[in-house]
């Protein structure tokens, strides 16, 4: 029974397929990397979506690529578990002193523990590969969010440029009136100066904010593969998340039962778990078990049993240690399991206050705002109201401008956090639609 334990099948194991499914993405394909340049060729098309980022970081990212072979790892320690030890042959010849007939002894033995513990070390090994598949569904994942997260934050700064140059050019306008009621008489030089000195500070703020955009973009060219790229691609417009309409406990419930961290931990408990049960054979290591042949005037057969006599050490600390670091392990899979809560509490609450500031600020702050401004400049030109008003005005429209911006980004981040808390964009699918159950692998 104990030979044919090393001959059964290893577990079923596909990171890429369970990433796949996880992040959402099917049909995506995680294929290993041929070389290790560091730049792959750019496509020809220079407009790149949040999907294209996803699909090109999964292919590129050295990380996956190291997570995977991780896994290659754990299934080559899960093969050589279930191979059984070689024998040792031992040969011996021995010549009497003054001739006769020499002595000829052999033995054949093996490593009776090595055999007995087979089942223990499969089932560890075993346990071992799907974490460390766990661990490689994580590693995408991570990457994913890192990706998606960087495209938001190249977007929200797109826009913020976007506001900046068309507010510039506003100024000058303001300018070019404030100009011609000065000549005319019927304004001051104060304005004139004041808009160009507006009009400088944008120039400046708007350099600044060239070189966040171009920051940005270099860490997402980074993302997906192409670091020495000219990372001039066009990116799509905003598209603000849908609301939520699962409640905190849904989601609590799928995070704690499709986290690839959760699973992997508890695969690491179980694998701890078997060397537990090994422990018990550690003062019998280096037993070993086989036929004895000797050859004298005939020859003699018989078995031949080698083991240590357990007299000072009795395998009592070997066993210790094996409990203490199950015990560890279990302590590490509860406190993950509370930060995880943690985590999807933080990001649901972030997404729910976001998106009411976010639709607050759009239908009803941003038209007040609008029509403020637009009194003000009517009133600064027909010289009912000074220049102070309207730049009041102005700026608080900018203000509130920016502000949509920075809402837009939080609600996006805060769901993109989400669905990483609770394990992926397709396990977050099964929580807003309850119809399709989510998938769980593990081991309590």
């Amino acid at each position: 029974m104990v030979v044919l334990a090393g001959c059964q099948g290893l577990p079923p194991v596909d990171a890429p397929g369970d990433a796949a499914a996880a992040s959402g993405l099917g049909d995506a394909i995680i294929v290993q990397m041929d070389d290790e340049s560091l730049d792959a060729s750019p496509a020809a098309d220079r407009t790149l979506s949040p999907q294209q980022s996803v699909r090109l970081a999964i292919r590129r990212d050295a990380r996956i690529q190291a997570a995977l072979v991780g896994v290659r790892l754990a299934l080559i320690d899960a093969k050589q578990a279930r191979l059984l030890p070689n024998p040792i042959l031992n040969v011996s010849w021995r010549f009497p002193e003054g001739g006769g007939t020499s002595i000829f002894e052999t033995t054949i033995t093996g490593d009776l523990m090595a055999v007995l513990t087979k089942p223990g070390q499969i089932s560890a090994a075993d346990s071992r590969l799907r974490a460390a598949a766990a661990t490689a569904v994580a590693t995408v994942l991570d990457v994913i969010a890192e990706v998606q997260e960087s495209y938001a934050s190249a977007q929200s700064i797109e826009a913020e440029v976007a506001l900046i140059e068309s507010r510039r050019v506003l100024i000058q306008r303001q300018r070019d009136v404030a100009d011609a009621r000065f000549k005319a008489g019927q304004g001051l030089m104060l304005d004139t100066l004041t808009l160009d000195a507006q009009r400088v500070a944008l120039t400046v703020e708007l350099s600044q904010r060239r070189l966040e955009r171009t920051e940005q973009r270099l860490t997402l060219a980074r993302l997906i593969g192409e670091p020495s790229g000219s990372a001039d691609w066009q990116l799509d417009p905003w598209q603000v998340p849908v609301p939520v309409k699962a409640n905190e406990a849904a989601w609590l419930k799928a995070a704690l039962a499709n986290r690839p961290e959760i699973r992997s931990r508890v695969w690491e408990l179980a694998a701890l778990g078997d060397e537990v049960a090994l422990a018990e054979f550690a003062a019998f290591e280096g037993s070993d078990l086989g036929p004895h042949a000797e050859h004298d005037s005939s020859w003699v057969v018989g078995p031949d049993v080698t083991t240590p006599v357990p007299i000072f050490d009795f395998g009592q600390q070997h066993k210790a240690k094996a409990e203490a670091l199950r015990l560890k392990a279990r302590y590490e899979l509860t406190q993950f399991r509370r930060e995880v809560i943690e985590q999807v509490r933080r990001a649901y609450a972030a997404h729910a206050v976001s998106r009411a500031a976010l639709e607050q600020a759009q239908n009803e702050l941003l038209p007040l705002q609008e029509k403020r401004r637009d009194q003000a400049e009517l009133a600064y030109r027909s010289g009912d109201a000074d220049l102070a008003t309207l730049l009041l005005a102005e700026s608080d429209l900018q203000e509130t401008r920016e502000r949509l911006v920075e809402l837009q980004e939080k609600v996006t981040v805060a769901m993109l956090k989400l669905e990483r808390a609770v394990g992926g964009a397709g396990i977050a699918r099964t929580v807003e639609s309850p119809t399709t159950l989510p998938v769980t692998t593990g081991r309590e």
